[in-house]
């Protein structure tokens, strides 16, 4: 299946698309701002029955973004546009332990040492990069953020000091971007910004997140604001039944290997469609991960039924969606039907060096990684596990197992995995030959210091359910990463080559 495209097509200009069969998606035309959108490709985004008010401020001045919106309520505004730059009003600041220490000593660098932060109940810490590890840097991380904590009387610091049995410590959650969603920090309609760039994640939950440098981190911290230009919006319509051996890490991988990883540069990336409306809050948060991969600023998806279920007993704090009008205004948009795609892969050493998966079945690999905060969710492992279950065989090659989180641990031991007869994912992986659950964290995702759990100390092939193959990326400089879903994964381990997972589903 080749990914060149078919010039002969027609335009449709009434969309401002053209299709290719080819690669089974049609692809949007940059357009001018003026309104071009056709209410047949709008309607999925907006509905008679969701409509409210965009900001706080007033009236609708002009049509507006779901972004856009979300910026205009930050920033006291009737209406924001695309390139303004206006100072907005943070709900959520999250931190992580490699990033603390300097965030900190910033903030009293610039605030004073007396400086109190700007809202205790609006900043979460969360310890989660370097973890499980002798190197006692990376401990000392821990300790500031702990310090700080303590001093500035922070309500929400996940905290953990018995590093040799993580389910000692109660506080202690895993990878910060599946824990924000699991102890309900992502709320639609709100602003979250976080010092990692995959805080993009929640923007599957309908809010703008995305992430921080240690400065701007540090002046969020004393003022609760931020200097912030408003991004374009680039929509991408994804329609079609999600075939059974698909997930969104097909989805997104696609996405980025079309557009590359510089395509949405500064620009939020917007999700919408049949197929976006199908998926699980987890899915959702995989798509919106990525985007930062392919330059975006932002990723969102509207709030739904599904995100307000998802929310239901995870907080009470009110929130108020926002969706994008029906004449908005959208720099391109991309349309694809994914009824007709193939599960993909990301070969060595980009996010954008998109392949399908059945032309790398000669790539030879020495292990498979199934973990972080993009494949390392309940649902990545009971997709993994689904493979396994279909085999009824063992791995060829080690396969390293990382929870995101507690909750995703304690799941892989007590969820009955669908048609097992009530077999749990860890009794499933314990009869493939897979390595035992370890302790949630990012663990090898960066790398990390040489004693990281699944590290690539040596110059080797690896299937991982991560978010970036880059040189060094997961320890060793020549180690070679293939971007895969949790499916491709595990098929792999089972084959000891890169598979297509339709060999076993």
């Amino acid at each position: 299946m080749a990914f060149t495209s078919s010039p002969f097509i027609t335009c449709k200009k009434d969309l401002g698309f053209f299709a290719f069969p080819s690669s089974s998606f049609i692809i949007g035309q940059r357009q001018k701002w003026k309104k071009t959108s056709s209410k047949k490709i709008v309607s999925v985004v907006s509905s008679e029955k969701n409509k409210r008010n965009p900001s706080a401020t007033g009236s609708i001045k002009i049509p507006m973004t779901a972004t856009e919106k979300i910026l205009a309520r930050a920033t006291e505004k009737c209406e924001v546009r695309p390139g303004e730059n206006a100072w907005a009003k943070v709900d959520v600041l999250m931190i992580n332990d490699i990033t603390c220490p300097g965030i900190t000593g910033i903030f009293k660098k610039e605030f004073g040492n007396t400086a109190k932060v700007w809202d205790r109940e609006k900043i979460v810490v969360i310890p989660d990069h370097y973890i499980f590890t002798n190197d006692e840097r990376a401990h000392r991380n821990v300790d500031i953020a702990r310090d700080f904590c303590v001093e500035q009387d922070i309500k929400y610091f996940y905290d953990i000091q018995d590093r040799s049995n993580f389910r000692a410590n109660p506080d202690y959650k895993g990878v910060c971007h599946v824990a924000l969603a699991q102890e309900g920090h992502c709320r639609p309609g709100e602003v979250l910004f976080g010092t990692d760039s995959h805080t993009t994640s929640a923007g599957a939950f309908g809010q703008f997140a995305t992430g921080v440098g240690n400065t701007d981190a540090a002046f969020i911290l004393g003022t609760g604001k931020i200097l912030l230009k408003v991004p374009p919006t680039l929509r991408f319509i994804l329609d079609g039944e999600l075939p059974s051996y698909l997930l969104a890490k097909d989805l997104i991988l696609n996405i980025i290997g079309e557009i590359s990883m510089s395509g949405a540069t500064y620009k939020t990336m917007e999700f919408v469609g049949t197929t976006i409306e199908s998926l699980s809050m987890e899915e959702r948060m995989t798509l919106c991960n990525m985007v930062v991969e392919a330059g975006g600023k932002n990723g969102i998806v509207a709030a739904d039924r599904s995100t307000y279920k998802y929310l239901e007993d995870k907080t009470s704090a009110p929130y108020e969606p926002v969706f994008s009008d029906e004449n908005a205004r959208f720099l391109a948009q991309y349309r694809f039907d994914v009824s007709k795609m193939e599960p993909l892969v990301a070969k060595p050493h980009s996010p954008d060096n998109r392949a399908l998966a059945r032309e790398c079945n000669n790539v030879k690999i020495d292990r498979v990684y199934i973990g972080s905060c993009t494949g390392g969710k309940t649902e990545d492992f009971l997709a993994a596990a689904k493979v396994f279950l279909a085999c009824g065989k063992t791995v060829k090659v080690p396969t390293f197992l990382v929870p995101a989180t507690q909750k995703v641990w304690m799941d892989l031991y007590t969820l009955e995995v669908p048609g097992s007869g009530g077999k749990t994912c860890s009794k499933i992986f314990e009869e493939a030959g897979c390595d035992p659950p370890a302790s949630p964290s990012c663990a090898a995702c960066m790398g990390g210091p040489k004693d990281t759990y699944g590290r690539l100390n040596e110059p080797q092939v690896c299937v991982s359910t991560t978010n970036r193959n880059f040189p060094g990326r997961m320890g060793h400089l020549e180690g070679q990463i293939y971007l895969a879903s949790p499916y491709t994964a595990a098929a792999s381990a089972l084959t000891g080559f890169v598979t297509d997972p339709r060999k076993f589903l």
